[in-house]
């Protein structure tokens, strides 16, 4: 029996059928719907986090390859172009390089440029250039390490022949001497000026030298003389006056010819130069007012044979001469120096010595001696009026009798 209200089963059954149907459906719809949209969503996502991913592999496999590859190169030998085993199909190249293709940079050292020189001649240019630059500095630098034309030595030749530059001391007075002035006339030197004779022409004389006529000497034009006053023998070591001092001083004066006198030494301690220079005061004295020229003190080594002096230092023949040479200043005299080049330059200290006159003797036309110097002996194998044989003549570049 049914009750009231109640609807008849097969009707409300298939509404209800119906609504459920449309309700899922409609919920399977969203559903889908929205896994849709998430399945694109998370599909996106994905593509560019492993888009992403890839990247940072790609990154770190180049990075595990450069380290890789470092640690080859530190330890293995590189790699070159010319280990691979292709370079073998091309021929080998010979020994005058006619098969070998120019290689890129030998095309582009051989192009032309804009002068017409080809990129090899661009690259030879500056180190011929440099080369030859070094040459001419190495030239320049043998030219100046040169004695010979440096200007900084001068040549001495030794007793025993050999030759030596000797270095020029910067600190010694140089002599201002112009030799083009000098005049030879009858066999006699005279320094010209102005077409007037400002030197004066001397002759030094010895027992060797002989007896000689004075009035010849002054007829001849000789204007003073230099006369040994004695000597100290190299081998005996006694002090003698010269045999001929008294005659030839007193005849030198009577005909009014400037004196001077020397005396050879070979003292070997300054005690013995003291010595040497009290004797040529002592013996000076009674001509005292007539000697104008200089007194002289002459050390020389002995030719061919031994002598005192042989054993001294260069120091102690300076300080020998030094010793003659201020007694004869405190003497009231004019002290004077001789020597040779040689002599001069090796065997003695000229700073030392600066104070003095010169002597030189140089058997030359024109003496090369470097240093300032009052009187030149220029020859001993001179030929003059009133000496019989060879005489040493001297040119003196100071009027000491005017003095």
């Amino acid at each position: 029996m049914r009750l009231p209200g109640e609807e008849e089963p097969g009707k409300g059954g298939i509404s209800v059928v119906y609504m459920i149907l449309g309700v899922s459906a409609f919920v399977l719809l969203l559903l889908f719907v929205i896994l849709q949209s998430n399945k694109k969503e998370q599909g996106g996502g994905h593509a560019g986090k492993t888009q992403q991913e890839q990247m940072q592999a790609e990154e770190l496999a180049a990075a595990d390859t450069a380290g890789e590859e470092a640690q080859e190169d530190a330890g293995s030998p590189k790699l070159r172009a010319e280990d691979l085993d292709f370079w073998d199909m091309y021929p080998v190249e010979d020994q005058a390089g006619e098969n070998a293709a120019p290689s890129a940079a030998d095309r582009t050292d051989e192009t032309d440029d804009e002068d017409g020189e080809t990129g090899s001649a661009r690259k030879d240019k500056p180190d011929f250039a440099k080369k030859a630059q070094e040459e001419q500095q190495k030239t320049e630098q043998a030219a100046q390490e040169d004695p010979s034309t440096d200007g900084k030595h001068t040549l001495v030749t030794t007793r025993d022949g050999k030759e030596e530059w000797v270095l020029i001391s910067p600190y010694l007075t140089k002599n201002t001497y112009d030799y083009t002035k000098l005049e030879e006339k009858a066999g006699l030197k005279r320094y010209m000026e102005n077409g007037k004779k400002i030197s004066y022409v001397g002759a030094d004389i010895s027992r060797e030298t002989g007896s000689v006529n004075f009035s010849g000497l002054k007829t001849a034009g000789v204007d003073y003389v230099m006369i040994r006053l004695g000597s100290r023998g190299y081998s005996t070591g006694q002090i003698a006056l010269d045999e001929n001092f008294k005659e030839n001083i007193e005849g030198a004066i009577a005909e009014g010819l400037g004196v001077g006198v020397y005396f050879y030494s070979q003292a070997i301690s300054q005690d013995e130069a003291v010595q040497e220079a009290n004797l040529v005061l002592q013996n000076l004295e009674p001509y005292k007012t007539a000697i104008k020229y200089p007194v002289a003190f002459d050390m020389g080594f002995v030719a061919n044979d031994a002598s005192r002096i042989d054993g001294l230092s260069r120091e102690d023949r300076t300080a020998i001469a030094a010793s003659f040479l201020e007694v004869v200043r405190a003497g009231g005299y004019v002290p004077m120096l001789y020597g040779d080049k040689e002599w001069l330059l090796k065997e003695i200290d000229l700073a030392k010595l600066q104070d003095y006159d010169v002597w030189l003797s140089q058997d030359e036309d024109i003496p090369d001696y470097p240093y300032q110097y009052a009187m030149w002996q220029y020859t001993s194998t001179g030929v003059v009026n009133g000496i019989k044989g060879d005489a040493n003549l001297n040119i003196c570049f100071i009027g000491y009798s005017q003095r």
